[in-house]
């Protein structure tokens, strides 16, 4: 096995255009594995996206005794057959790793807690610092037997059989990790009599919810809702297999490509995912043609080119946005005035403090960066300084975003730089792909 590369040298760039096909969604990925493993019935499963936070969920099922097969579909994705178990995991004991994947820890925890096993949830030391005590109190009031291993309220985890059930609404907070709510709501079709979940709060990363919404409803379960603060699944209803899904493009690994037509030229156009796209993150592209950008979109497609006179900076409410709004701090280099943006407090935790390293990157390059606890402005237009290296934080998204400062035309390191594997391990090529070096 190679060494993975301490550092990526990306040459000051002149421009960018072309097309780039996306990998497919994380967030879709890692739900509809989950979802197919419970339902009744095989599914197949087109265009799964093909990286270190997917391996951690297929290698969980196959632990917990779901015949789960892959192969590469020849564009970087894979094709899955999935033989789903009826909302029952066969193996009733297992130790699950799951990295630094909360689109795996999370939702296992509230399927797993539901299955009448013993298991043991564990991941990197990072996920080992992201809080989970809000979604583990929820499974409590419910009945289930979970114990922390290590601090209280953080993984790693151990679940102990038990029967979920509950009369009473169960309740969590909305504000602190929208990955809590969609765990409840995967795991409520398999609680008996069902369950009743209310939000305490205002809900953050609202589009998220959708996208669970929507996934459980292609297997057969609808949830009735009152606006964002209460959710009932259908009572009695089970997950049963739609037979075939396609797993759309990334939308928040679109926005790299899109703001790199934005800052380049362009166009650049992304394939696989569009307007009628079900994922939150599309709506960067709504950002993005505020600062100025040329925005077009079809069913399938979006593209992004420069405006004549340069981006301008603005002010954004990102809390239906909250991956790629990392994409508009760098932006915030390339545009004029200022760029602020504005509830980001999910940024706290994530796979690292986003909101600390994000401006510490940025003052290393030379900009005027201001910060709270939910907000980041960046003071622009920004001369980057050259051959500034970029820490990464084992975080696949700084080490995307920071890629588009080449577009200044100045060298940048990347360190670490296939922490992007957690996503997107081709996303390097890809961009090369688009863009162009400077001559001489």
């Amino acid at each position: 096995m190679s060494a993975r590369p301490t550092h990526l040298d990306l040459a000051p760039l002149a421009g960018a255009g072309g097309r780039v096909r996306l990998p497919g969604s994380k967030s879709i990925s890692n739900r509809t594995l989950l979802l197919a493993a419970l339902a009744r019935g095989r599914t197949r499963l087109l265009d799964l996206l093909q990286s270190d936070d997917t391996e951690r969920m297929r290698e969980a099922l196959a632990a917990l005794g779901v015949a789960l097969h892959c192969e590469e579909d020849g564009a970087g994705g894979l094709v899955a057959e999935v033989e789903g178990c009826d909302g029952a995991p066969p193996v009733k004991e297992a130790d699950l790793f799951l990295g630094n994947a909360g689109t795996a820890f999370r939702p296992l925890t509230a399927v797993l807690a539901a299955a009448g096993g013993h298991y043991r949830l564990s991941g990197v030391p990072r996920m080992h610092e992201r809080p989970i005590g809000d979604l583990v109190d929820s499974l409590r009031a419910m009945g289930a037997r979970i114990d922390y291993l290590g601090q209280p309220g953080y993984p790693p985890l151990e679940i102990h059989p038990a029967r979920l059930g509950s009369r009473a609404p169960v309740r969590v907070r909305g504000n602190v990790s929208s990955q809590f709510l969609t765990a409840l709501l995967m795991a409520a079709p398999l609680v008996e009599g069902g369950a009743v979940i209310e939000v305490d709060g205002d809900l953050i990363s609202r589009p998220y919810i959708a996208l669970t919404l929507a996934l459980m409803r292609r297997f057969g379960v609808d949830v009735e809702q009152e606006g964002w603060a209460r959710f009932r699944p259908v009572p009695g209803a089970r997950y049963r297999s739609p037979g075939r899904l396609h797993v759309e493009g990334d939308a928040s690994a679109a926005s790299y490509f899109l703001a790199a037509g934005a800052i380049g030229g362009g166009p650049v156009r992304v394939e696989g995912v569009g307007r009628d796209s079900i994922q939150g993150d599309v709506a960067f592209a709504a950002q993005l043609e505020r600062m100025g950008a040329r925005i077009e979109q079809g069913e399938n497609w979006i593209s992004a080119a420069a405006p004549a006179d340069g981006l301008r900076g603005i002010e954004a409410d990102c809390l239906e946005i909250p991956d790629a709004a990392m994409t508009l701090a760098v932006l915030g280099l390339f545009a004029r005035g200022a760029t602020v943006l504005r509830n980001i407090g999910s940024w706290r935790v994530k796979e690292t403090d986003r909101i600390h390293a994000m401006a510490t990157e940025l003052q290393r390059l030379g900009a005027q960066v201001e910060s709270g606890p939910d907000w980041l402005r960046v003071d622009g237009p920004v001369r980057p300084r050259p051959d500034v290296a970029i820490d990464t934080y084992d975080d696949h998204r700084m080490a995307m975003c920071f890629s588009l400062v080449a577009l200044a035309g100045v060298p940048v390191r990347i360190n670490d730089p296939m922490c992007v594997a957690k996503t997107f391990p081709g996303y390097f090529d890809a961009y090369a792909s688009v863009t162009r070096r400077q001559e001489g």
